[in-house]
């Protein structure tokens, strides 16, 4: 039962790290704020549920795992909330989105 644990924790853990990365790489790659702002917030999101889960399995029934669950849930609710916060801001200030840039005002797309 260990071993199965072990390589459950693991495969979390490393599928954790590499939505991390892709989120990185898909912030780097979008051409404006928003799009680079979804890539962040959707890979974010998952990769700390991944991360987080595999290192539960890691520690087992303690303290420590319940802990983390605290963390979870916290990142959970705040990281789709600053996300929105940044984009209303964003728009408030004026930063349209591409493809919005691109139309002439009153063209439909």
């Amino acid at each position: 039962m260990t071993v199965l644990v072990e390589i459950l924790s693991w495969v979390l853990l490393t599928l954790g790290g590499i939505s991390v990365l892709i989120g990185g790489i898909g912030a780097l790659r979008m051409p404006d704020l928003y799009t680079r702002m979804h890539a962040a917030s959707v890979t974010d999101s998952m990769g700390a549920m991944l991360v987080l889960g595999g290192i539960m399995l890691q520690a087992g029934w303690s303290l420590a795992t319940i802990k983390l669950i605290t963390i979870l849930l916290f990142l959970l609710l705040t990281s789709p909330t600053s996300s929105n916060a940044l984009a209303s801001a964003a728009l408030l200030a004026g930063t349209r989105p591409i493809a919005e840039a691109k139309q002439e005002p009153g063209e439909v797309q």
